[in-house]
């Protein structure tokens, strides 16, 4: 998340949605009447002596105690992998982790940042599904797993999608990768430099399929911001990786990832293995509004990346809640703008605001506005103006861009030197 802006100023953002507001009020009222019973049962002890009145108080007090200490977070289960890293795709929150920075061969993990770069050329208009594709005898002979293009036989884009995806052919990622940019080393390039505007901070690739080298290497947690992006930006090209199976050259094949068949929430996304990286699975889960992300690297077999991945997916769907602060386009607050054609400019988000918790800490979410001081004119509609820090017991949880959800449009001469002036004293 971006960090605070240079020039900020605390503003109290409106009130919590009443879905948030309502759980803090049962349980303060679920305090109070505790609290009540206690002093009741207290007094009565007394009066009769040291009885099992008495004990039943320290009872009581102990429970309703128990209740008002602050929630831990749940401990994460025992994953038997290298490293690994649980995610919250809605709340872009890491759930739980090990070793999320610890650099790993990726495999045919790889193949997502090949998706990605594609699903953007699609997405541009530069290639089209329907597109035939020449195999170059490189292609052709690439070896690993494979869909078996063949040179002299006509393929589509929308083919090659389903062989890399489903089949992970390293054919059709090379195929795509040349139609793409005019050779695989080129689309290498690109690949790093989509990497670094992602966000993905140790990751290095050499080529579009995971075939090992000693430079081509990732993270966990940069694997989870590439997954997650293409779960956003490409949420109709999105539904590939839920393929159970394809056929290409009277050849059919099964996805390798096992969630497909035994968990009916886990809609995707990719498998990888090499003798070095081990057997790995990135999968995604969602159970009603709620999407989990889950990558494993480095467990022992393919049943082994099943079981801990569906282990993870269960941990954060059952021990973590997700709350819905603020929706889009909702105003949270309305903010003073210098030498503008207007003096306030409504601020919110550009998207719903999401947060996730251990169970029972709702009640412990704060949200500040940090807005930027002085905010002058002109602004753009959509414009970041401030950010949102959220915090839970003093934690901080998340820091969200908040944005105009309006033009302001600069004054005309003298209003710009009326407030240049009043700058010029109030800075003074």
């Amino acid at each position: 998340m971006p960090g605070a802006p240079e020039h900020r100023q605390a503003s109290a953002p409106e009130p919590l949605p009443p879905t948030v507001l309502a759980i803090f009020q049962r349980q303060a009222e679920g305090a109070c009447a505790r609290f009540a019973i206690i002093r009741v049962l207290f007094l009565k002890a007394f009066a009769v002596g040291f009885s099992r009145l008495l004990r039943a108080a320290l009872c009581c007090a102990a429970a309703c105690f128990s209740a008002v200490v602050p929630a831990q977070t749940p401990p994460a289960p025992v994953i038997n992998a290298k490293s690994w890293i649980l995610l919250d795709v809605s709340s872009a929150q890491v759930l739980a982790s090990l070793g999320p920075a610890e650099r790993v061969e990726p495999a045919s993990l790889t193949k997502l940042m090949t998706a990605y770069l594609a699903f953007s050329a699609l997405k541009a208009k530069t290639l089209t599904l329907e597109q035939a594709v020449p195999v170059s005898e490189k292609a052709w002979k690439m070896g690993g797993s494979r869909m078996f293009i063949e040179p002299k036989k006509p393929v589509t884009v929308a083919e090659l999608l389903r062989g890399m995806i489903v089949q992970s052919g390293n054919d059709a990622c090379i195929a795509l990768a040349e139609l793409i940019s005019g050779s695989e080393e080129a689309f290498a390039a690109a690949m790093n430099r989509e990497a670094k505007r992602l966000g993905m901070k140790n990751t290095s690739f050499r080529n579009s399929t995971g075939w090992p080298d000693p430079e081509h290497y990732t993270t966990a947690a940069d694997l989870g911001v590439l997954a997650a992006a293409i779960i956003r930006d490409f949420p109709d090209f999105y539904s590939l990786y839920s393929m159970k199976q394809y056929s290409y050259n009277s050849i059919t094949q099964s996805n390798r990832n096992k969630l497909l068949w035994v968990d009916p929430n886990v809609d995707g996304m990719k498998t990888g293995f090499t003798d070095a990286a081990g057997y790995c699975l990135i999968a995604s889960a969602k159970r009603g509004p709620r999407r989990l992300l889950s990558v494993v690297l480095g467990t022992g077999s393919e049943n082994a990346r099943a079981t801990e991945s569906q282990k993870l997916l269960n941990f954060g769907f059952l021990n973590y809640d997700g709350v819905k602060l603020y929706d889009k386009g909702q105003s949270i607050s309305s903010l003073e703008v210098w030498k503008g054609s207007s003096r306030e400019v409504k601020a919110g988000f550009d998207r719903e605001l999401f947060v996730t918790l251990p169970k029972g800490q709702a009640d412990k979410v704060k949200a500040t506005l940090l807005s930027q001081k002085p905010l002058l004119a002109p602004i753009a509609l959509g414009q970041k103006i401030g950010t949102m820090k959220v915090t839970v017991d003093g934690r901080d949880i998340a820091e969200v861009p908040v944005v105009a959800l309006e033009a302001v449009e600069g004054a005309g001469v003298f209003g710009r030197a009326y407030d240049t002036m009043r700058l010029w004293f109030t800075k003074s």
